[in-house]
Parts: structure tokens; sequence; C-alpha cells
């Protein structure tokens, strides 16, 4: 299953940050994007303890239960082992981090998920890489732009670079020409107008524009 995922993400290319949604609104939403072309979910934990654990992994269970193998689901902002387990339990089959804490890193490799550790410097993507990252996503790149991408992937091309953080339509097209494999994005495609309205058609386009854009020669 992890080698599929991971073929999942190379061929996919985006992954869709879900943050701060109310349970009742994330299967529609999920559908939504999923009529889009999205194929690849990351669903928040709450780094302040502003939503439980167990309340985010039963959001996990949830859409992994609904969506079974149409879409892969996964957890982001993984800053502890125990959150991986949760996530394992749960049905997830990624572990996204904003750091490359190796504790994590390790547990994800152990429990058989994918991980894709965040990072930034030279220093911190080979240590991610060395710990058994399987993707490394540069966050936040939203300051650094395509030409440091370019700069870091030259010795390190041997590392899977996904850019996440201010990533949009503007600028997919030259972060691919720097090198990376894929993209997290978040609120550009849950536009939050469109979530209050149940605008879940305006959505899915802007799912088919982004889809469109990460696939684009």
């Amino acid at each position: 299953m992890r080698e599929q995922v991971i073929k999942a993400i190379e061929k996919e290319k985006l992954v869709v940050i879900v943050r701060g949604i109310e349970r009742e609104k994330l299967i529609p939403l999920a559908e939504a994007m999923y009529a889009g072309g999205i194929r690849l979910l990351e669903v928040t934990y709450s780094a302040n303890g502003a939503v439980s654990d167990e309340d985010t992994a039963e959001n996990i269970r949830m859409l992994a239960e609904h969506f079974g193998d149409r879409m892969y689901i996964g957890a982001g902002t993984v800053i502890k082992p125990e959150q991986v387990e949760l996530t394992k339990a749960a049905g997830g089959k990624f572990i996204i981090s904003p750091d490359a804490y190796e504790a994590v890193i390790r547990k994800t490799r152990e429990l058989d998920m994918v991980s894709m550790p965040g990072a930034l410097t030279a220093t911190e993507i080979q240590a991610a890489h060395r710990a058994g990252a399987d993707f490394v996503k540069m966050f936040p790149i939203t300051d650094m732009g395509s030409a440091y991408v370019k700069a870091v992937r030259a010795p390190l091309s041997h590392i899977k670079l996904l850019a996440v953080g201010g990533v949009d339509l503007s600028n997919i097209a030259e972060y691919k020409k720097a090198g990376v494999c894929g993209f997290g994005v978040g609120s550009n495609i849950i536009n939050k107008k469109m979530l209050a309205d149940g605008d879940y058609a305006g959505i899915t386009k802007l799912a088919e524009e982004y889809v469109a854009a990460v696939n684009q020669k």
C-alpha cells in the first residue's frame, strides 16, 4: 500500500490541505474536490489543541471509510508520534508535518505509511531524507520562490520535493520547472466564502483548475 500511495502522489502531484472544517461539511467538500479531480486529502491536527487529536482522527476515519480506494486520506500538522499512531488506526495513508522531527518520520515508516515532513534548508531537507522521508515538503516556500527551489535541488536532485505555502495558479508552472514533483494547496481550493455559501460547484471548478495546472506539460 505504501508504494501505491507514493506512486499516486507522483502521478496526481496535488495534496489538498483541509484545516478547521466542520465535520458535517467534510464529506460534501471532499466529494466536490473529488469531482474536480483531487485524489489526496490532508486533514490537519490542531497544534494549539483547539480540536482534540481524537476528533481529528475521527474525521480522518470518516473520510477514509467514505472514500475507500477512491481517495487517499492522510494527516497534516503531525508533530508527535502519537498522532501518527492515531492516523494509522483511523485508516490514514500518509503523514505530513511542518517540520522534520525524526521521531515522527521513523514512526511513520515503522507503521508503513508515507512520510512527508517539512523542511526548508539543504541541511534540513537532507536530514529528513536520511531519517526516512519519502518526500520532503519545502515549507514555507512563500517568500523563497522558484529560484531558491532550483538552487537547493542542484545538489539534492535525489530527493523528491513538494512546494507548500503560497502555491497558486500563478506560480505552479515555475515551481514545476524548478524541479518539485508535487504541491500542497489549501485555501486557494477550499475557498472559505464558497464553502460558507454551500457553493460546492465552485469548489469543484477550482479543483479542476489546479489539477489542470499541475498536470500541464
